[in-house]
């Protein structure tokens, strides 16, 4: 069993790495704008010549995390890749194959009805009522307060229509305005609890995770920096690749606030996933 190292800073474990793969959300925003501590740390990486890598499972398209990264003034010349769940999304369900071939045209959404990004310039059509539809659709909860509850008479009733569900990301909770909330992936296992099918993207899987890296030379030594046992440090652990797991992000109500994160409870927490992190930090500094 490895030996979890509580870590100061990246400081002191740049030298150790060449590549460096981010979670977004937790990690580098907290939902309401980039942490600093992130964007310093990022700008001092890029100085070393790091190579940078984002894999979000968020529902932001690309662009408008870049977007984001700019107010921080972020460069993103500085990433050697930046990709997000709900940019593969958009993409699949231009392209369809495989789960999303036979999807069709027409899908009721749930949650934050105005949020457009993914569906953006795609020949589907969101209708009114769950009767007309062809799929279930998700990218973000409506209200920060929401439970599952809130969703779950639009889920029963697809179900009995036998519509599948599509979200972007598999987190089950996500941070706005730095506090974790429910995420998409809570209401899909909801969904799938009641015997709907899911058809959704993002980490821990091992395709994303490639992706985003090939055709990146000389990677080097690489490690995943990320907020979510399940997610970022489950991709890194089937990559057999070092990982940091920063404590307070979407564990941060077992972990703690903490400035030397809790190791014992990081133990307790990686066993529960099987996974290995290699460190823990609190929050991404320099």
């Amino acid at each position: 069993m490895k030996m979890i190292k509580p870590i100061v800073n990246f400081a002191k474990i740049a030298d150790s790495f060449d590549t460096f793969v981010f979670g977004y959300n937790g990690v580098i925003s907290y939902g309401n704008g980039i942490i600093p501590s992130a964007a310093e740390c990022l700008k001092n990486l890029a100085a070393m010549r790091k190579k940078i890598v984002i894999i979000s499972n968020s529902n932001l398209r690309t662009l408008e995390i870049i977007e984001q990264l700019a107010t921080a003034g972020i460069s993103p010349t500085i990433f050697s890749n930046i990709v997000s769940a709900g940019e593969i999304l958009h993409y699949r369900l231009k392209f369809p194959s495989g789960n999303y071939h036979a999807l069709g045209k027409l899908y009721y959404q749930i949650g934050a009805v105005p949020y457009s990004g993914i569906m953006s310039g795609l020949p589907l059509q969101r209708v009114s009522s769950l009767e007309k539809a062809h799929f279930l659709f998700m990218a973000q909860t409506q209200n920060p307060t929401d439970t599952i509850d809130n969703y779950r008479a639009d889920l029963e009733q697809a179900v009995s229509y036998g519509l599948p569900f599509v979200c972007a990301g598999n987190d089950t909770s996500c941070f706005e305005n730095g506090k974790p909330v429910l995420a998409p992936g809570a209401i899909a296992e909801a969904y799938a609890v009641l015997g709907g099918r899911v058809i959704t993207t993002g980490k821990p899987d091992l395709g994303i995770f490639n992706y985003a890296l090939e055709g990146i030379a000389d990677l080097g030594k690489i490690v995943v920096i990320g907020d979510n046992i399940s997610t970022d440090i489950k991709m890194a652990t089937l990559a057999k690749i070092p990982s940091i797991l920063i404590s307070k992000g979407r564990h941060v109500n077992y972990l703690g606030e903490g400035y030397i994160p809790d190791v014992a409870k990081t133990r307790e927490l990686a066993n529960s996933f099987d996974v290995e992190p290699e460190g823990v930090i609190s929050e991404v500094r320099w």
